[in-house]
């Protein structure tokens, strides 16, 4: 492996001692251009002694014969975040709205890094930007999602061979500690006990728009998401059987009616078959046979999709927007504004908990995998069970005396 170390620039011909201040600077023989077949060097200056040179050379030729040798590119993060988002997009399974969630993230590194070369991004300069933006008061699951974009564009850089050392790799998200005080109060989901969701659907039952009932009680019976329920079409249900499917979910960020899109489900888990109540399947099969009459009542006017939860007035047979749903429920609830419809998800979470159905199955019929939210929600239920049984023994004990 040929090369050679020298003075750059040095004015000071033939003479046994360099005066003029030159640089050190060596070049290697790298290997041969896959096109012309001729030789390919590398250069590198700047060196203030022979010693660094020399020292920089042999590293170098050493990573040549061991082929660990790394050729970094000029590449800027702003463009190669762009080629990273579409090898990302297109390598895997990946939703609509989770492209807009990894576009938002990139846009939030993009201050600090934008026309740098990723290969001058240092590991000092990516946790200072994490540690700034959480002195801008971003929250710790923003910057960990931003965290997580960062690391996944890194990481193919450097699998694709564009930088040599990833500046992610020993970064952390900086959070505060919490108290004691705020660990025994952790966040519990609000939800509905089981007498105001009886109330509630009585409600929409009463007094709701078209669908609410419906929406409300298959919300409720099964746990499912808003998303999900949008998209379910009539072959998902199996009225033999008594289950819904769940196989897709609406996606429509600008509540377009017409310009809508059915996804793959939130995770892999999410693929779903639910057994429901003979009450679900009736309240099914009733609008079933509404939803028919209006067919032969509009005839080619209505977009026969086969949607189940399909708008009944203008747009007839469009799937309604998720956004038609939560005002539904706030309209329903306007006493209680703070609750959404995930909260008939919570709410479906705490009656199997009361019911005793253990952790492990009721996420399995949520179709999760691990989630804390869920988890929280069952133990502030088992734990009320429990004071109850607590309270329930020592009154039998006191009625002893």
């Amino acid at each position: 492996m040929k090369g050679h170390i020298f003075r750059r620039g040095c004015t000071c011909k033939r003479k046994k001692k360099c005066i003029c201040g030159a640089k050190w600077a060596f070049v290697v023989d790298i290997g041969k251009d896959p096109l012309t077949g001729k030789r390919k060097q590398k250069t590198k200056s700047g060196f203030p002694s022979h010693e660094e040179a020399e020292a920089a050379a042999t590293t170098l030729i050493y990573e040549l014969s061991q082929g660990t040798y790394v050729e970094e590119t000029d590449q800027t993060f702003n463009d190669f975040s762009k080629e990273w988002l579409t090898i990302y997009s297109e390598s895997k399974e990946v939703k609509p709205g989770t492209i807009r969630v990894r576009l938002h993230e990139i846009g939030k590194l993009l201050p600090y890094f934008a026309q740098l070369k990723l290969k001058d991004i240092t590991r000092k300069m990516y946790q200072d930007a994490l540690n700034d933006l959480k002195d801008q008061g971003y929250s710790d699951s923003t910057r960990d999602g931003i965290n997580q974009t960062g690391r996944m564009i890194f990481r193919k850089a450097l699998e694709l061979e564009v930088i040599k050392k990833d500046p992610t790799e020993f970064a952390y998200v900086k959070k505060d500690k919490k108290t004691i005080e705020q660990l025994e109060e952790e966040e519990v989901p609000k939800y509905l006990e089981k007498e105001e969701l009886a109330l509630f659907l009585e409600t929409a039952k009463n007094y709701g728009l078209e669908l609410d009932y419906l929406v409300f009680l298959i919300l409720s019976y099964t746990g499912i998401r808003v998303g999900e329920l949008v998209a379910l079409k009539w072959k998902d249900i199996d009225f033999l059987n008594h289950t819904i499917s769940i196989t897709k979910t609406y996606y429509n960020p600008n509540n377009n009616t017409k310009n809508y899109q059915l996804v793959t489900p939130k995770t892999k888990k999410s693929r779903l078959k639910i057994v429901v109540d003979e009450m679900v399947i009736s309240a099914l099969q009733e609008h079933k046979e509404v939803q028919k009459k209006l067919m032969e009542q509009v005839g080619d006017v209505y977009y026969n999709k086969d949607f189940i939860f399909a708008k009944m007035e203008r747009q007839h047979g469009y799937p309604i927007v998720i956004k038609t749903v939560q005002n539904r429920m706030a309209r329903l609830l306007a006493l209680a504004q703070e609750l959404t419809p995930h909260s008939l998800r919570h709410t479906h979470t705490s009656l199997l908990a009361e019911a005793g159905v253990s952790l492990e199955q009721i996420m399995d019929r949520l179709g999760h995998t691990d989630d804390q939210i869920t988890k929280n929600v069952y133990l502030h239920v088992t734990e009320e069970m429990k004071k109850e049984a607590s309270q329930k023994f020592a009154e039998l004990m006191r009625s002893l005396r």
